[in-house]
């Protein structure tokens, strides 16, 4: 009696899981796929900042990431630089050695009304690293957002 009882008892542990696992596995991947500044950077070295690997393991990939939208350079950009902590000022840089490490650079995919800079915004996107120079505008980053969107959080 007791290994029927025992088997029936594992066929309802295997359903159950079978139902919750996909639900589990989306969370999982949901999780992972956001990023904080504290986990931009690895450590720093002779050579400056080193990613970090969840950013290596992230590049090319939708992410999504909560900060703040510091002053864009002029009201027409489609980008913006997202901040750890609220900014008045732009932090735009003349070289990556320049580079802060708690910014980041949102390409967005469509023109969209800013937000005040003590707004805590969430932008989604796919993430990029390595320098790269905006032929456009000149402005050097380290690391991107391209195909953004966000919204206030």
């Amino acid at each position: 009696m007791e290994t029927v009882s025992s088997l029936h008892l594992s066929r309802r542990r295997l359903i159950g899981a079978a139902i919750v696992f996909p639900f589990t596995a989306s969370l999982v991947r949901a999780a992972d796929s956001s990023l904080a500044f504290g986990e931009l950077y690895g450590k720093f070295s002779v050579l400056g900042l080193e990613f970090s690997d969840k950013v290596k393991r992230l590049a090319g990939q939708e992410i999504s990431m909560k900060g703040f939208m510091a002053p864009p350079l002029k009201a027409e950009a489609q980008f913006f630089v997202l901040t750890e902590v609220p900014m008045s000022l732009c932090p735009f840089c003349s070289s990556d050695a320049d580079w802060p490490d708690n910014i980041v650079v949102v390409y967005l995919l469509e023109k969209q009304t800013f937000v005040q800079p003590r707004q805590t915004i969430e932008v989604r996107g796919t993430l990029e690293y390595g320098s790269w120079t905006d032929l456009e505008t000149g402005f050097v980053s380290l690391l991107r957002i391209r195909q953004a969107e966000y919204s206030a959080v």
